[in-house]
């Protein structure tokens, strides 16, 4: 891919203190992971989201935190996509999957929302055809609500796990960015143990 292509890199999360450590924020952690090791910060408002501009190793890319509500994300990621001209093979989204183990990692190129409602209304907004990183949080434990579990904190004992995911989500998204999505998945869609 050309370097002077820009990327948009959206993490789907919830706004507001109280779902920061949330499995259903793994998206938002992800980008602030990217943002953090790249010297990159969130400093613009635009299109209700929370936006960060920069180059990881000369490529330019803008980050997105939507801010309105998960089920309300394509609002925002289709109008900064517009905006900003970026076409869908250049969106990459970020975010967690009840459908892999904790732990796992997967990059494709397009797909369905899977039961995802971040996704639905991404999808609804943009068609299916950007790629995306899906972060795996694992499925609930007994019979509690998918929403309850998803709207937890991770545990204390997740934190090791958690941060060598973070750390992988960012050696993905920068290997997606510099030497395409193929290259991406076979390098990087793993469980990590």
């Amino acid at each position: 891919m050309l370097n002077d292509d820009k990327y948009l890199i959206v993490g789907l999360g919830n706004p507001g203190r109280e779902y920061t450590q949330n499995r259903h924020n793994i998206g938002f952690m992800a980008v602030e992971r990217l943002a953090a090791q790249n010297q990159l910060s969130f400093g613009k408002v635009q299109s209700k989201g929370l936006l960060g501009s920069g180059r990881i190793g000369g490529v330019p890319l803008i980050l997105l935190k939507p801010q309105t509500y998960m089920n309300s994300s394509g609002d925002c990621v289709a109008a900064i996509a517009r905006y900003y001209k970026i076409s869908a093979a250049n969106v990459l989204i970020v975010y967690d999957e009840l459908d892999l183990p904790f732990g796992t990692l997967r990059l494709r190129g397009k797909g369905g929302a899977g039961g995802h409602n971040g996704m639905r209304s991404i999808i609804q907004h943009m068609g299916n055809t950007f790629p995306r990183l899906r972060l795996g949080v694992g499925r609930p434990p007994g019979r509690m609500p998918v929403a309850a579990y998803v709207l937890q904190n991770f545990g204390n004992a997740d934190q090791a796990l958690l941060d060598d995911l973070l750390d992988e989500a960012v050696r993905a998204i920068e290997t997606y960015v510099h030497d395409g999505i193929e290259l991406a998945m076979t390098r990087h869609n793993q469980q990590l143990s």
